[in-house]
């Protein structure tokens, strides 16, 4: 294929997401009915992961200099699907409150479609500004959705959703200016952008390649709510609405996964990651200790899960497929969790108290099971099979390495997250006293304990069908790791 010709062919993906995106919003223009706008971005992540699995293989396009910008391979379809499968999940699990009008439809739909094209082409990107556009279309929808709020007549209007907005807008400008300063620096030291022409600098600008390389990291190290650029994260998971905490802990961690080991991968920044690695597993576990909100547990788990896939990524190019992998488990653990929240929840409703949830699991066993699973797995444990190999193929990769004293900081922080991993658990099957049902939130009372209060129907397709992901993966991990591979 020439240079200046674009091959639609591998594009289709991005065709696809971008397609929802608009599709979404002339849907709820001339329809205005809100099954017909969320049917319709339900088929267009069909449509993107049917896409990333044609285009698999595909050559790749936008090529000149001797590197592409676009660039097909199985890493990428296999990211791209769970991008796809991470919108659908996220769509499903808003569709209650959507039926209530706690947000506009057409909007939603929106702007969960613009996040999934970013999320696509962060998984295809071949150079730095490709990858830093992705990065961003995938954020910037984001902000609006962690604030997007309708409040009924009579409800109590909280400040919460606008402030968890402003301060993840606030905290993503400021590392989107570090990261795109560590571009210009590498860029001055290498003339390169493509990724595949990234690598050591000359000698005499070797020092400012290294400050770039530096720079880079850390600005991408927000997007997985990595320490120091992680204070966003519990805030803005605890202040936005539920099925977008899922999203911002799956899909936006996904993206920042995708970019860093793009660039560890050709870039020597072991130092910057490892010391990343070690503040964010321990920081992480140590503070969710301390945790009573369920929301803001699971915010701190989820920087902790970051420290173990930064582990990994420190030794470079070996540890990549180990840390996708184990941000592919990651994700489809923390989505069973969310949903589990979600279902146990009044349309609406934020996260609660972990108190609130205490006996949840004997009125309703299976969504009792489900958030066990999930929380065995986030912990490495069985029956938890897929976190398990995950925890297990971050350990392997770094004794294989002779990291041995690393392996050790990540078992002994998996060992410290257990307290709370296990604590949360209990709550489940605890029968709370009569006196704390007096003052719990009723509505969440009803849900916890009333067994004939029904799943809606998505959350719970939705939630069967991430439970089946996570235990296929769990008794056949390696398909993952030879995907992408």
């Amino acid at each position: 294929m020439s240079s200046q010709a674009v091959g639609h062919f591998a594009l289709i993906p991005l065709y696809m997401a971008a397609g929802t995106a608009i599709l979404a919003l002339l849907a709820d223009l001339f329809t205005g009915r809100r099954a017909v706008t969320a049917g319709v971005t339900l088929l267009g992540t069909l449509a993107t992961a049917a896409g990333a699995l044609l285009t698999n293989g595909a050559d790749p396009t936008f090529c000149a200099a001797g590197g592409c910008s676009w660039i097909p391979s199985g890493a990428a379809a296999t990211t791209a699907v769970l991008f796809a499968g991470l919108t659908a999940g996220v769509l499903a699990f808003s569709l209650p409150a959507l039926r209530l009008g706690v947000a506009p439809a057409g909007e939603f739909c929106f702007l969960l479609a613009c996040s999934m094209t970013g999320g696509v082409t962060v998984a295809y990107a071949g150079d730095l500004i490709t990858l830093i556009v992705g990065l961003e279309t995938l954020t910037l929808p984001l902000y609006v959705l962690v604030g997007l709020r309708r409040f009924a007549p009579g409800e109590r209007v909280s400040t919460a959703p606008a402030a968890a907005s402003v301060t993840f807008f606030l905290i993503s400008v400021v590392s989107t200016a570090i990261a795109l300063l560590g571009v210009a620096l590498n860029y001055a030291a290498t003339g390169a952008v493509h990724l595949a022409l990234l690598g050591p600098a000359p000698a005499p600008f070797a020092p400012i390649a290294g400050v770039g390389a530096a720079l880079l990291v850390i600005g991408l190290a927000f997007k997985v709510a990595a320490v120091p650029l992680h204070a966003w994260a519990p805030a803005t998971y605890d202040g936005a609405p539920v099925p977008v905490a899922a999203y911002l802990s799956t899909a936006s961690k996904l993206g920042g996964v995708l970019a860093l080991a793009a660039v560890v991968s050709r870039l020597d920044t072991r130092a910057v990651v490892i010391l990343l690695a070690i503040l964010t597993m321990t920081i992480g576990n140590l503070v969710a200790l301390r945790q009573s909100r369920m929301v803001r547990l699971l915010a701190w788990s989820s920087i902790a899960q970051a420290g173990y896939i930064l582990a990994a990524l420190a030794l470079g190019e070996p540890g990549v497929v180990a840390a996708l992998a184990y941000a592919a488990f990651f994700v489809v653990l923390e989505l069973i969790a969310f949903g589990v929240v979600v279902s146990l929840r009044r349309p609406g409703a934020d996260g609660g108290a972990i108190d609130d949830y205490r006996g949840a699991a004997r009125r309703r066993p299976w969504l009792g099971a489900a958030l066990v699973l999930a929380l065995a797995g986030l912990a490495g444990l069985p029956p938890g099979l897929a976190g398990l190999f995950a925890k297990l193929s971050v350990v392997d990769a770094l004794v294989d390495a002779n990291w041995t004293w690393l392996a050790g900081i990540v078992v002994l922080n998996a060992v410290i997250a257990l307290a709370y991993y296990v604590r949360v658990s209990a709550a489940l099957y605890t029968v709370p006293a009569r006196v704390g049902l007096s003052v719990a939130d009723p509505a969440l009372v009803n849900a916890a304990v009333n067994p004939r209060l029904p799943v809606p129907r998505p959350v719970a397709v939705t939630l069967v069908a991430a439970v089946a992901v996570a235990v296929a993966l769990g008794f056949a991990p390696q398909l993952l790791f030879d995907a992408l591979s």
